[in-house]
């Protein structure tokens, strides 16, 4: 790839960010509205988690800055081919898995500003798989395109999320927070509950490390996109929250399809309203199309180490693997129109726990090949260190599987070894 033709650190940043601020935080808000005062302790538990993985992934990158795929290549490096096979599996699951919930999220906001498009389920179906296959289009251009849409959309969302956890401020309403104390009593199950939940948010702060052999200066950048993107995604998040919390009391919070635009309405009125759900909808847009990409380049990193079918290594003129970006985005369009068949909030929160599920198969690993790397490091207090970094993160990882709850464990372990017999028709041929 030329030099021009990669990303530098504001790309990079922004993919981290804009695929992290996507559709989790601004339906969130519903879901979190049956917990009460527990969803503050599930935000703060979560960006811990998600700082700490950052570091991991920041300290991967560095070490292993040839190496394409992110969390896959990381586990394959330090684990063997099996555990990446099972890394990337999880992990693709989990990416077409997010992308629908997007796409959900997406039409939710979209409602507000063309109410035809929430009047049916055929409406809203069909509004979803357009922006889907809008951006799998967008994803087979270059790699440098995709980033200035990445960059442009990141902008555009940020700008009034930041501005209403900023000068909402000033509007909160102390006995709206008040209602929220008496809600539902502070338990370890109700707090396990939220921080699987708000996890969700985080999702994708390890984006930038799997294109990058397209990203300029690989060894520094990656790291700092990726720390630097998640501490202030975490900020972002847990002010806003708090804004939205304030402003709409919880038995309201969990009839509302836009919390956000509800929010906006309290404080600026109708025209808060409209300019609020436009920007929902841009950083929809944005998070669908980052991880559009991502979605690609799993399953092609690991078609060139055959763990995965040759056909998700083809790329087009524009290098793009095309045919895995279809096959995923495919998938996702199935699971987008079997959950409407459920409520929008029970339809958002199976598929943010099966995704969170499948994605935490991937950061388990990464952090195991992080232990391993660590502990061959010469002994010293930021060894030490490192060590606790990983136990801590560790732990987080299997407190959320348990947050997830039997059914999606139940579900997500099927999805998980369905692959395996995909794996031994591909290791058997590639004996022959």
């Amino acid at each position: 790839m030329k030099p021009q033709e990669k990303i530098g650190f504001w790309p990079s940043t922004s993919l981290v960010v804009g695929n992290m601020i996507g559709s989790g935080v601004f339906l969130l808000p519903v879901t979190l509205a049956y917990y009460g005062l527990n969803s503050i302790f599930g935000w703060l538990f979560s960006a811990f988690g998600a700082i700490l993985l950052s570091i991991i992934f920041g300290y991967l990158s560095k070490h292993l800055k040839n190496s394409e795929g992110g969390p896959y290549a990381y586990t394959v490096f330090g684990l063997g081919r099996f555990p990446g096979y099972l890394v990337a599996w999880g992990y693709w699951i989990s990416i077409w898995s997010t992308n629908a919930a997007i796409a959900v999220a997406l039409v939710s906001y979209l409602s507000v500003i063309f109410p035809i498009v929430g009047e049916s389920a055929f409406h809203s179906i069909i509004t979803g798989l357009a922006f889907v296959w809008f951006f799998t289009w967008i994803n087979t251009k270059k790699i440098k395109t995709i980033g200035i849409v990445q960059l442009l959309t990141t902008l555009l969302k940020v700008i009034p999320l930041v501005f209403l956890a900023t000068i909402g401020v000033f509007y909160i309403n102390i006995s709206s927070l008040e209602s929220w104390v008496g809600e539902v009593s502070i338990s370890f199950e109700s707090i396990t509950a939220a921080t699987t939940l708000t996890f969700f948010a985080f999702l994708g702060m390890e984006s930038a490390t799997i294109p990058s052999k397209g990203i300029a200066n690989a060894e520094q950048t990656i790291k700092k996109a990726t720390i630097y993107g998640t501490i202030f995604t975490a900020f972002i998040y847990i002010f806003s929250f708090l804004v939205v919390a304030s402003l709409i009391p919880p038995e309201e919070l969990k009839n509302s399809s836009a919390p956000f635009a509800d929010a906006a309405n309290q404080i600026w009125g109708e025209a808060g309203k409209m300019i609020f759900a436009w920007g929902v909808v841009i950083a929809t847009l944005g998070a669908l199309n980052g991880w559009i990409l991502i979605q690609g380049k799993i399953p092609y990193s690991a078609a060139k180490d055959e763990l995965f079918p040759k056909i998700f290594g083809k790329v087009n003129r524009n290098d793009s693997p095309v045919i895995g970006i279809i096959i995923s985005s495919l998938l996702a369009s199935a699971l987008m129109m079997f959950n409407y068949s459920k409520s929008l909030v029970d339809a958002f929160s199976f598929m943010m726990k099966l995704s969170t599920l499948s994605v935490l198969t991937p950061y388990l690993f990464s952090i195991a090949t992080f232990w391993i790397m660590v502990k061959k490091e010469k002994k010293s207090l930021k060894n030490s260190v490192n060590i606790l970094i990983a136990f801590l993160a560790f732990t987080f990882s299997i407190w959320v599987i348990i947050g997830c709850g039997q059914e999606v464990v139940f579900y997500g372990f099927i999805l998980l070894m369905i692959g395996i017999p995909f794996y031994i028709y591909l290791k058997n041929n590639s004996d022959d």
